[in-house]
């Protein structure tokens, strides 16, 4: 019509190409990499039979239930014990990296510690990528498992950790024998 009009209100801009969180992944990978963080020689091999399983994670969330149930089911005589924490959104990898530290001054210790949780977006899943629970899973003298999101979910945590497991279930499946195996 002879007199219509738009707005238009930008809120945000970003460059063309590449997400700003794309980005910063590829800018971090590229650091520690450098680093050496991923280096196989400093991935630690896994106990055959664990008896003493960390799990960093939400403990209301569906990861947790469905490794619990997979490993009770395969191994049942192994202690799993819980670290709580948030898994997504603001401070949650701070939250994540204390919980590993706090799992690695348990005593007895542990045999091996599992960091999980469930499917998401890539925002979602983004504090498994920030540097603080990268460096604490480098870290861990105790060998590490990351099972993050779904089998097409790749974070920096699966990358640094000993074990990548692509879902919280394969990660139950992978640590523990199964008992009928074993007799």
């Amino acid at each position: 019509p002879p007199r219509g009009s738009y707005q238009l209100i930008v809120r945000k801009i970003e460059p063309m190409g590449l997400g700003a969180l794309q980005l910063a992944f590829q800018q971090l990978h590229s650091k520690l990499t450098a680093e050496g963080l991923f280096e196989q020689s400093h991935k630690q091999p896994l106990p055959t039979c664990p008896q003493r399983i960390g799990v960093v994670t939400s403990p209301t969330g569906a990861a947790v239930r469905d490794f619990y149930e997979v490993l009770r089911r395969r191994w049942p005589t192994a202690e799993v014990l819980v670290f709580p924490c948030r898994v997504q959104g603001e401070g949650a990898s701070k939250e994540i990296a204390e919980a590993i530290k706090m799992a690695e001054r348990l005593q007895p210790s542990l045999d091996v510690l599992v960091v999980t949780r469930g499917g998401g977006s890539l925002e979602d899943l983004w504090c498994f990528n920030e540097e603080v629970v990268v460096r604490a899973l480098f870290a861990a003298q105790v060998p590490t498992v990351s099972a993050i999101g779904h089998e097409i979910d790749v974070t920096l945590a699966d990358l640094v950790a000993d074990l990548r497991a692509l879902t919280p279930t394969e990660a139950a499946e992978r640590i523990v024998p199964a008992v009928s195996e074993v007799k």
